[in-house]
This record gives C-alpha cells, sequence and structure tokens, in this order.
C-alpha cells in the first residue's frame, strides 16, 4: 500500500508527562483502531468515555475517545480520536498498540495538514498560516496567521482566479465565435477593463504588505561594542533573566548568544557578541568576525561602550545597518568627566550623522526602559502592526508580482491580438493555482509540511 493510502497516528498534543495526552488518528483504519482498542466506534462528534485494551485484552488506560467520519473530518479522511492520560508510560502502549493495526503508521511531521490540504479542506496559504499560528511567538505573529489560516489571502486569491477565468472566457469567445450573431461585439474591452482592476488590487495588495513578512521573521538587534563594555549585562537586564556570562574579564563572551523578546508583540531576536578589538588569540579572533558578521546583518546594531572607549568599529558604521550609539556605566560616571565630554566636537559628529544616543546603566536600569521604548518604536516602524498586510511569506509576494507583470503585459497587447492576450491571462490564472497549491507546487509542499511538528 502507498504510504498516502496508509492510516497514521501521532501524539497531537503536548510532551509528556501531561494531564491529558491526545493521539490522533487518520485513514481507513481509524475505525478499527477504535473497534479493537475500544470495542466499539462511538456516535460521531460524541464524547465517550471507555476502557481502553489491547489485542490481548489487557487494560491500556481509562479514556475518552472520538470519531469523525470523513469527509466531515480535519484531514478530510476517517479521523479518530484517544484522550488518554498524559504519562509516559500510557502513550508508549497505545503508540505499540495502533502500531500492531494492518496498515498503520507513525506520522510524519505536518502529515495531518498536508493531508487536510490535499483532500480540498484547506488550501497552501491557509497550511502556512496554520505553520505560523503554530510557531508564533507573540500577539501580533498570532493575530496575523489566525488571519491567514481563516483564508484572508487565500479567499482573495480565488476570488481573482474566478475574475480571470472571466475575462480569459470573454476573450476566447470573441475568438472562437466571432462569426455567430448572439455573442456581442467587442467582448475584448470588458475583459480589459477587469484585466487593469486586477492588476491594480494585486498591486495595492503588494504595497500594503511590505511589512508584513518582516513580522513573520521579527526584527534582530545585535548588541556590540568594545570588550567589558557591559554587553552581556544589557542582554541579562533585557531578557529579565541570566542569559549570558557576566564577567569583569575582558573576552569572556567568545561566540553568539541570542535571546527571544516580546516588545508590545514584535518579536525581536536580541544578539550578544564578542568585544571588538585587535587580539592574537585565534579563539577571540573568531569571535570578532563573527560578531562583525552578525552585525552587519542585524536591522539594529547597539554599539555600547563606556568611559575607556567609544567609537564604534568603522566595519559596523559603514555599513547599512541602523546604528545607536549607547553609553553605558553611567552609574560609576563622575558629573565633572560628564560635562567635560557635553563639550567634545564627537558628539556633534554623532549627531549629524542620525545615530541615535542613549546614556543607560544596564546594572543598575537607568535609562533601559527610555531604550526599551525606543526599541519598540523602531519595530513598530519597521514591522507594523500587521493588521493591513495580506502578504506573509516571500512566496507570496513573488508569485503575486509576477501575476501583476503578466496582466500588465496583457494590457500592454490590446489591439495587437486577442490570442496573445488569452495567452497571458492563462500564464496569470496558472500563478493564482500556484499561490493556492493547485498546480506545480510539489516542491514547495515538501517545503512547507517538513516544517511542521509530528502530529500537526
Amino acid at each position: 500500500m502507498h504510504p498516502r493510502e496508509q492510516t497514521i497516528f501521532a501524539l497531537s498534543s503536548g510532551r509528556p508527562p501531561s494531564a491529558i495526552a491526545v493521539v490522533r488518528v487518520s485513514g481507513s483504519q481509524a475505525g478499527a483502531a477504535l473497534r479493537e482498542l475500544a470495542g466499539a466506534i462511538p456516535v460521531a462528534r460524541t464524547a465517550k468515555r471507555v476502557l481502553l485494551r489491547d489485542s490481548v485484552g489487557e487494560a491500556i488506560d481509562d479514556a475518552v475517545i472520538l470519531w469523525f467520519p470523513a469527509p466531515a473530518s480535519a484531514t478530510g479522511e476517517d479521523v479518530a480520536e484517544f484522550h488518554i492520560h498524559g504519562s509516559r508510560a500510557v502513550l508508549n502502549v497505545l503508540i505499540a498498540a495502533l502500531s500492531s493495526i494492518d496498515d498503520a503508521r507513525a506520522a510524519e511531521p505536518g502529515e495531518f495538514t498536508r493531508r487536510a490540504f490535499e483532500n480540498g479542506k484547506i488550501d497552501l496559504t491557509e497550511a502556512e498560516g496554520l505553520d505560523d499560528l503554530i510557531h508564533a511567538d507573540t500577539d501580533r505573529q498570532r493575530r496575523q496567521a489566525l488571519r491567514q489560516l481563516q483564508g484572508l489571502l487565500g479567499d482573495r486569491a480565488r476570488g481573482w482566479r474566478k475574475q480571470l477565468i472571466d475575462a480569459s472566457a470573454w476573450i476566447e469567445a470573441g475568438i472562437d465565435f466571432a462569426d455567430e450573431d448572439d455573442v456581442p461585439e467587442d467582448l475584448a474591452r470588458p475583459a480589459m477593463e477587469k484585466i487593469a482592476q486586477l492588476r491594480r488590487e494585486i498591486e495595492q495588495t503588494l504595497a500594503a504588505s511590505v511589512r508584513s513578512e518582516r513580522l513573520r521573521d521579527g526584527l534582530t538587534v545585535a548588541i556590540t561594542g568594545p570588550p567589558n563594555a557591559g554587553k552581556s549585562t544589557l542582554l541579562n537586564r533585557l531578557a529579565r533573566r541570566e542569559a549570558a556570562i557576566v564577567s569583569p574579564h575582558a573576552g569572556t563572551t567568545r561566540d553568539i548568544i541570542e535571546v527571544y523578546l516580546d516588545l508590545d508583540g514584535y518579536p525581536v531576536t536580541l544578539i550578544d557578541t564578542a568585544g571588538i578589538r585587535e587580539t592574537d588569540d585565534p579563539v577571540e579572533q573568531e569571535g570578532v568576525r563573527r560578531a562583525r558578521d552578525r552585525a552587519a546583518k542585524a536591522d539594529l546594531v547597539l554599539w555600547l561602550s563606556d568611559d575607556h572607549g567609544g567609537e564604534p568599529d568603522q566595519t559596523i558604521r559603514s555599513g547599512e545597518t541602523s546604528l545607536w550609539l549607547i553609553r553605558n556605566k553611567i552609574d560609576l560616571s563622575s558629573p565633572e568627566n560628564d560635562a567635560a565630554k557635553q563639550g567634545q566636537p564627537a558628539a556633534e559628529t554623532r549627531q549629524g550623522t542620525g545615530e541615535r544616543q542613549f546614556e543607560i546603566s544596564a546594572w543598575r536600569g537607568d535609562g533601559v526602559d527610555d531604550l526599551v521604548a525606543a526599541l519598540t518604536a523602531f519595530a513598530e516602524a519597521l514591522l507594523g502592526s500587521g493588521e493591513a498586510g495580506v502578504i506573509t511569506r516571500l512566496r507570496h509576494r513573488n508569485i503575486l508580482r509576477d501575476a501583476a507583470a503578466t496582466l500588465e503585459k496583457a494590457e500592454a497587447l490590446a489591439g495587437e491580438g486577442d490570442e496573445l492576450i488569452a495567452e497571458e491571462l492563462r500564464i496569470a490564472i496558472h500563478f493564482m493555482g500556484q499561490l493556492l497549491g493547485r498546480v506545480d507546487i510539489d516542491d514547495i509542499l515538501d517545503s512547507v509540511f517538513k516544517e511542521f511538528c509530528i502530529g500537526k
């Protein structure tokens, strides 16, 4: 039997131990699994408490079972659910019992959702929304993923595809039945109006969704600067936990340390890097190289310094990444030193570059709230709220951009032959099929569903 025809099962809840664990079964043998383990199939979509038994009649667990016959199920196939006590022992015995059923096997990551897609329960954009919802770290990501799961982009793409098919039908009718008396003349005119309207709608969607893709991935902020400037202390202060080792000895941080933050719903990856300086230590040299590399790829660099060293590394300042200058350890500065520094020309030069400046004490917390507020505002400006965005992945943007270009080409062909316009419309319809996952998407499917967890 082909793997796609086999019955699959998996733990669909969290890892044991837990109060309750849910094991789902999908496929033609789901009913057989209920009869063998529970003695009978319960009324559809009605929870029933039973004593599960294995093939030799030994009790497995006091459980609750549910039955969802095809096609009215999450996957479109027969689905059974076993709600058991969430110990590893109970789960292992149940999985062993399911494994003994003919043509039943453990599910691969994302296989339940893939079967739902293949059986027409969801389209590919909704499957991607489900994946994003599973991996959402913040409330803004959750809301954006939920809108996608509920068909925000898929419904719009289906509407566009239908309108393209209508326009194509008008063009084709003008080509094939031009000599028929009951076919109106100049069918191309309303078709071209529809094409222009659709192109504008797609371009407006692309323009409105520029930042929604970024919200899915989040903001990357690199903390860098000379050794012993307090980078790890600031990381720990922002993370509100001891994520990095803090030491008075320079060069303690040799590798990249990452911490994930939720700033008012915006996902932020905070990176602590090795202190940047010239060194003969080959291990520290590699840490400095990685620090410069990550800083170059970050959305924002926080250059941390104290009274003993303030100028950013030239390789960082010359890049395109936004740079903020953070003067740390103000709790150790004397009023005389502060007054002397206020008159230095370097401060005027920094202001001329547009680089923001902050004064903080990462150890004591002075000024950190202002820094966090500024980071939140920076994230909002870069990522947006996600409310207006429809596109959440580069795949969506590329397909819609190609579709808009195809429609623009069709508009340019007006008056040069309806056959050429009809061909461009067929290409645009094909793009909409790709967006929904209905044509030429085997490689895309493999890439999407392998990101899912087992049991989903």
